[in-house]
């Protein structure tokens, strides 16, 4: 079993008029050269969660940390003119925080980040700015949403 040290959320980047299914996520990242897709699990507006790539095996959604890590993404993340926009349903919300809370139960010791706080330190000063974000994904503050920490306060008494 590998470790698991960081949960990453990334969003589809499909306009959220419009279905993106899980047919379609795997099929671009075939087109992409991967095996299969890139991400662990998938969530649909609806809430629905699919098991893309089992956990025990190596991710394919963040260069430099697909090692230790597990990926979800969800259905989305552009507004129907197809600017980046939070466009999580009820839904998605409450199936993204179940997820995550059900992963750092099975992976204590994990941080969550969007990918885009992933993005290299441009300037060094140990903060990852918006303007060094690579991608917009997931169009949501992942930390404060989705942090360790928010999960104690909420789930641990």
């Amino acid at each position: 079993m590998r470790t698991i040290n960081t949960i990453i959320i990334h969003c589809s980047a499909t306009r959220s008029d419009r279905d993106f299914t899980e047919k379609q996520l795997e099929e671009a990242h075939i087109r992409r050269g991967f095996n299969q897709c890139g991400y662990h699990y998938y969530i649909r507006k609806s809430g629905i969660i699919s098991s893309m790539r089992k956990p025990e095996v190596i991710g394919a959604h963040c260069r430099g940390h697909n090692a230790n890590s597990i990926g979800i993404c969800y259905e989305g993340g552009l507004a129907p003119d197809g600017i980046p926009a939070d466009t999580r349903t009820f839904e998605q919300k409450y199936a993204l925080r179940s997820l995550v809370h059900c992963l750092l139960q099975d992976y204590p010791g994990a941080q969550v980040y969007g990918h885009r706080e992933l993005s290299p330190d441009l300037d060094g000063n140990g903060i990852v700015e918006p303007d060094e974000w690579v991608k917009q994904c997931p169009c949501f503050d992942v930390k404060s949403e989705l942090s360790k920490e928010q999960y104690q306060k909420h789930f641990v008494k």
